[in-house]
């Protein structure tokens, strides 16, 4: 039973009674806000429209954070069915923020003292303390201090004004008989060979709630196939129950239907019920969704780490989580936003916390083939967000915070051990923990789970462990697209890159203006500053990107112009970073842009932005990890083709041709080959960039049907990097590649069609356009707008801000959902750097 809706908060300050009086029936809550849990309270003060506009601009300096600095009360009342002699009822905590004073009719049943820490969870016996009608709960909140292991955003924007503090994972009542089910998990092992064999290991543990010892059965079903193990428990007796094939032969398992990650396979799961029974009663039961499929890890030549999946070396391709500022995410916007990663060829998130409200989030992962990095975050490992000195090893020193610190790892991989999507467990992030921690962890990993896991995510040597295998070593900011082929020391295409990423990428101008005053928008000032990140090391100004755009692409006369430079600045520099780590395959193991979403609405690092609205990198993401793909390597003018499909590719043709500025052919070719799995391979070498120009690379099959397209601007000065100036957060440029030339493309015309058919619960638009001119039509975006002008989303355009060659057609597919979309009042919208802008009404096919 969740108790979920129908809770109250009040500010305790506003208050004069004591929890003995606010858990009684007798108390009438007056002005309380009304709530549901999760929540923190400022999500809660948000809904029930005490702010207002705070994401516009500097509003959000207005809020008073000395209301937070008293505790909170949460208020529900509930009823309980009625129970039978020798049940047992449990109320549980799935996580509070950061301490709390929980009482219940009258009582108090746990004190501040020992509910503290946001990543425990808590359980209390409450049998005789509640009855069927009128029960009452309430949890008196304090936030997080100063030098506390709480949630952590870092950086990456403003801190939560609460400090999150707040119930921010279920609350619930379970009712059961003398013995429960708890930790239920399977493990799995699989002949990575033929991978027609698996061998599964259910985990459960048993809690004997009664005086007596009980005889009984664990039963469980998968797929239809039933079995049966005996087990005695003593008395108080808490047992965790281990079945393998040995005892239980349904749990080997011929041809199994494996869990693939995104393009190489289906993520298959499947159910398993368990239940406890006893002379012929059940007393608890269980079901849990898993998969299976086995991870590992390796260890390359050069020392870099690398991942495997069912035997398989994979490439991690992925970008770094938020949740929500306020942790407002609701099941809609998440799997709104996973489908985002898996629509943008991507394999993997990393979460650095352990983010998530609920197990929505991990149970999309499972569902759409997205591996999870999860584990702690640097929020602990450095002063300035800890709130208390860090040394080399964070900021969890004493005894007692490394008590919790592993409590808190204990109760977070219980919880979380059942999804396959998560491959490896992330014990730090920008440091190692201290040794004696380290052990501690360790032990409990050899205990509880058997994935791979990470002392930290940077390059650390760990005098337990040794190295860890993989790098941080940045950038953070804007580095010209050639960087990732010619770095060999910090970030570039080498190793596993756990995060990087090439600085800002600006939102459409749609989004900007919601988060920008109309009279702050031009030139870039203060106000967006603000919306840049909060770092005190830098990426806190526009300066940066700013400097790039205008020493690349030239000055800007007003923001109409500076968005259509950034979109292609943004664009070139995101997809160069993911096709250098394929293009240099075997010798990279894994790449992490810095970041893929935003907490609140940022200019920094995110692939989509806080209103869901994909930006030009969303596009650029996609195109450069088609699993099939041409890819021009800067740094040498080489074409080199990458297949990370499953399988061997033969018989197809690379198309190759070099434009002018003026849109005439320079050089064109056709080469056929033939490409082994999970390769990459030189196919052609070009001459070196002499003019300013475009280069088309097109991929057909034997029978000349397109299987992928890649198009770049070239410039004739190349980028030169100042590496002797080179931080952490990137390398600056001392000579800038020259795109003002694109100002100066002559205009071309375009025609465009829209049809729209009903395909379950989404709308599927096929556009056509044509280029009906004579120079090539650069850049064309596409957006569909709702009756008031502005971008629906969420929208899964199949390719986007893409240039169409002298009379090339193309037919781009998009997916909506029906409930984002009203087709009478809509209207598709093509505009382009050299076109001029259509608007189509759409029509049923």
């Amino acid at each position: 039973m969740v108790l979920s809706d129908n809770w109250y908060i009040r500010k305790s300050g506003e208050l004069q009674q004591t929890g003995v009086a606010l858990s009684s029936v007798s108390y009438k809550p007056e002005n309380w806000y009304k709530a549901s849990v999760p929540a923190t309270v400022m999500g809660i003060l948000t809904a029930n429209g005490l702010y207002n506009d705070l994401f516009v601009g500097e509003n959000y300096k207005s809020i008073d954070t000395r209301q937070f600095d008293e505790s909170w009360w949460f208020r529900k009342e509930f009823e309980l069915p009625v129970t039978k002699a020798g049940e047992h009822i449990t109320l549980h905590f799935d996580g509070i923020n950061y301490r709390a004073n929980i009482w219940l009719n009258g009582i108090l049943i746990a004190s501040r003292d020992s509910v503290s820490g946001t990543f425990r969870q808590f359980e209390f016996d409450i049998t005789g303390l509640v009855h069927e009608n009128g029960n009452i709960l309430a949890v008196e909140v304090f936030r997080a201090q100063a030098g506390d292991l709480n949630l952590g955003f870092v950086d990456w924007n403003p801190r939560p004004a609460d400090e999150n503090m707040g119930i921010w994972r279920p609350v619930y009542i379970e009712i059961t008989g003398e013995v429960n089910m708890k930790n239920t998990t399977v493990q799995t092992i699989v002949d990575t060979l033929s991978l027609k064999e698996a061998w599964l290991t259910v985990k459960t543990t048993l809690v004997n709630k009664s005086q007596l010892t009980i005889q009984g059965f664990v039963s469980g079903n998968l797929e239809n196939n039933v079995f049966n193990f005996p087990v005695t428990l003593q008395a108080g007796e808490t047992k965790e129950i281990s079945l393998s094939p040995a005892e239980i032969p349904a749990l080997y398992v011929l041809n199994p239907r494996l869990w693939w990650c995104n393009n190489l396979g289906e993520p298959e799961m499947y159910d398993l019920s368990l239940q406890f029974t006893t002379s012929g009663r059940i007393t608890d039961s269980v079901k849990i969704s898993f998969g299976i499929r086995q991870v590992g890890s390796y260890t390359n030549a050069a020392g870099h780490k690398g991942f495997t999946l069912n035997g398989r070396k994979v490439l991690i391709k992925g970008a770094g989580w938020t949740d929500d500022i306020f942790l407002r995410d609701t099941k809609n916007s998440l799997e709104t936003q996973i489908r985002y990663v898996k629509h943008m060829n991507l394999n993997t998130i990393r979460l650095e916390s352990f983010w998530g409200t609920s197990h929505d989030l991990y149970d999309l992962c499972d569902k759409y083939g997205i591996m999870i990095m999860a584990g702690w975050s640097c929020q602990w490992e450095w002063e300035e967000y800890f709130g208390k000195p860090c040394d080399e090893f964070g900021g969890i020193k004493s005894e007692e915070e490394m008590d919790l610190a592993v409590e808190s790892l204990r109760d977070q991989i219980l919880w979380l051990r059942r999804h396959p999507s998560i491959f490896v467990w992330l014990l730090g992030s920008d440091k190692l923990p201290r040794p004696k921690l380290e052990q501690r962890y360790k032990n409990l990993l050899g205990e509880i789970d058997d994935r791979p896991y990470l002392l930290s995510a940077g390059t650390r040597v760990s005098e337990l462990s040794g190295p860890t295998g993989v790098k941080m070593n940045g950038p953070y900011e804007y580095v010209a697209p050639v960087y990732w082929y010619m770095d060999t020391i910090n970030g570039g295409a080498f190793g596993f890159n756990t995060e990087t990423g090439p600085g800002a990428q600006i939102p459409q101008f749609e989004s900007i203006k919601k988060m920008i005053p109309a009279d702050k928008l031009w030139p870039a000032g203060k106000a967006w500053d603000y919306h840049c990140t909060h770092s005190l090391q830098g990426f806190n100004t526009m300066e940066v990107t700013t400097r790039m755009i205008e020493n690349r692409y030239g000055m800007s006369s007003g923001i109409d112009g500076f968005m259509k430079k950034a979109d292609a600045q943004s664009y070139e520099a995101m997809r160069a970073m993911f096709e250098a780590f394929r293009a240099r395959l075997p010798k990279t193991t894994g790449i992490i842009q810095w970041m893929l979403n935003a907490a609140w609405p940022s200019i920094y690092w995110h692939l989509y932005d806080y209103y869901l609205l994909p930006t030009p990198a969303y596009y650029a993401v996609r195109k450069a990890n088609e699993p099939l793909q041409l890819i021009y390597d800067y740094s040498n003018n080489t074409v080199i083709a990458v297949n990370e499909t499953s399988l061997d590719v033969e018989d197809i043709k690379a198309t190759i041709k070099l434009f002018d500025l003026n849109s005439n052919v320079l050089f064109q070719k056709e080469v056929n080959f033939t490409i082994s799995s999970n390769k990459s391979e030189k196919i052609i070498g070009l001459n070196p960039v002499s003019a300013h120009g475009f280069l088309d690379l097109k991929l057909m099959d034997s029978h000349d049907k397109l299987i992928s397209q890649n198009f770049y601007w070239l410039s004739k000065g190349q980028d030169v990097f100042d590496w002797d100036k080179t931080t952490w957060a990137y390398t600056p440029l001392k000579e800038f590649a020259d795109f003002t030339w694109l100002d100066t493309l002559s205009q071309t015309s375009v025609s465009a069609s829209c049809v729209y058919v009903e395909t379950g619960e989404n709308f599927e638009l096929t556009t056509t356009i044509a280029n009906q001119g004579n120079k090539i039509a650069f850049l064309i975006n596409p957006a569909l707008t709702n009756e008031s002008g502005d971008q629906v989303s969420p929208v899964f355009w199949d390719d986007n801000y893409f240039s169409l060659l002298p009379g090339e057609k193309r037919n781009i597919r998009c997916l909506v959902p029906k409930s984002s979309i009203k087709t009478a009042k809509h209207k598709l919208v093509i505009s382009g750097w050299n076109i001029e802008t259509q608007t189509l009404s759409l029509t049923a096919d």
